[in-house]
């Protein structure tokens, strides 16, 4: 059957309307849970004037990337000028139980959940590259793919796009997936037609900023990043402010609480992508285990993990402070190698484990042994301050 013409010649089933709707259609087969989408011009300068702001606090701590590419970061456009549309997509990987649960087992690993299957950086960008591949290959045009690790801001642009709102944590929420989504971007040189932004749904709510434990929200829809556990466990590679050690409890790699306690988490699912669903190896696992991995056991381990990318020295470091709040006895030994370890950080860690494990005499008879022999300024320092 012919295809009636519009007035700009375009056929009916090639309008933008029609493009989205066959993007809309193509992504959920792609896996894609979530679509929405929108346009530069949609963005304002607040974003910029938010991220300036956050910076100029030194709330980013050492996150120097976000410094050296900010200029990239206010806007899409300074990151690909010829950009129109912007499609958003969400992949779910909501958990099957709840992350708060490992918590009271001391003696146990909590990994955030986000890190518990396969990196979601391999999973989302095939999932957007093949979509992205159909698009180009159906419409033309220069396509490109953004999955948390160009300079793009991809919260805000999701919600711009309909996919949820920033919540009072500054993480997206979905009134479908609670606060389960992993995003991802392509932005396009065809023109698409932009869905409603998400409203905020927060309302007084105040649960995910009084369940911090280590009060990283300075006020609602604000983060300090250095003292966000996160970014202590992942980003941050030198030795641990004492003020968040016991807090950190035994979280090792991110912490879920403030995602976790969202109430709109009532209306989330388990993830259906089953490279997102946990590996049993890596759902509260024994600390001590943890502890003993070299660099070799580590990268097998948590090969294709997003676990990896911080490496096994900066991993057994948090370790090193789970065990100290563990009151588990049986860590003494490991924490005695690792008090010799060849890294600084790790040697610190486990010291101030020992302290809080070791009667106070066995402590001291210790830390007099170490002091004769440590060459380390910082750690020194951290085990003459106990």
């Amino acid at each position: 059957m012919p295809r009636s013409q519009t007035e700009s010649g375009r056929t009916e089933t090639d309008t933008p309307a029609a493009r989205a709707a066959a993007i809309r259609a193509r992504a959920g087969q792609e896996g894609f849970d979530a679509v929405g989408f929108t346009t530069p011009s949609r963005i304002g300068p607040d974003l910029a004037e938010r991220l300036d702001a956050f910076m100029a606090l030194g709330r980013h701590g050492e996150m120097r990337w976000l410094e050296d590419k900010a200029e990239r970061r206010r806007h899409p456009h300074a990151l690909w000028p010829e950009a129109r549309g912007i499609v958003a997509l969400g992949l779910n990987y909501g958990p099957g139980t709840d992350p708060l649960d490992v918590l009271a087992e001391t003696d146990r690993a909590a990994i955030s959940v986000y890190a518990q299957g396969r990196d979601y950086h391999l999973v989302v960008k095939k999932k957007l590259k093949s979509l992205a591949g159909w698009m180009h290959r159906a419409w033309g045009g220069e396509v490109k793919v953004f999955v948390d690790t160009a300079p793009l801001m991809e919260k805000p642009l999701s919600a711009a796009a309909g996919l949820g709102w920033q919540g009072r944590h500054t993480n997206l929420v979905s009134r479908e997936f609670g606060s389960w989504l992993f995003l991802g971007l392509i932005l396009t040189e065809m023109v698409l037609p932009a869905d409603d932004a998400e409203s905020d749904h927060c309302g007084s709510c105040s649960s995910c900023l009084d369940i911090c434990p280590t009060r990283a929200f300075p006020a609602p829809y604000q983060l300090d990043a250095r003292r966000c556990i996160s970014y202590l466990t992942i980003e941050y590679d030198g030795i641990i402010a004492a003020e968040f050690r016991k807090p950190m409890g035994n979280r090792i790699y991110g912490c879920d609480d403030c995602l976790a306690v969202c109430p709109w988490n009532k209306f989330a699912s388990m993830a259906t992508e089953t490279d997102l669903r946990a590996r049993p190896a890596l759902t509260a696992p024994k600390l001590v285990d943890l502890a003993k991995l070299d660099d070799a056991g580590f990268r097998e381990m948590f090969a294709t993990t997003a676990v990896k990318r911080i490496g096994r020295d900066r991993f057994v470091r948090n370790v090193c402070l789970a065990l100290g709040n563990s009151g588990d006895q049986t860590a003494v030994p490991v924490l005695r190698d690792l008090a010799q370890d060849a890294a600084a950080p790790v040697r610190a860690h486990a010291a101030w484990a020992l302290k809080q494990l070791l009667p106070p005499a066995d402590f001291a008879a210790f830390a007099a042994a170490r002091r004769a022999v440590e060459a380390d300024a910082a750690v020194l320092r951290e085990i003459s301050e106990q």
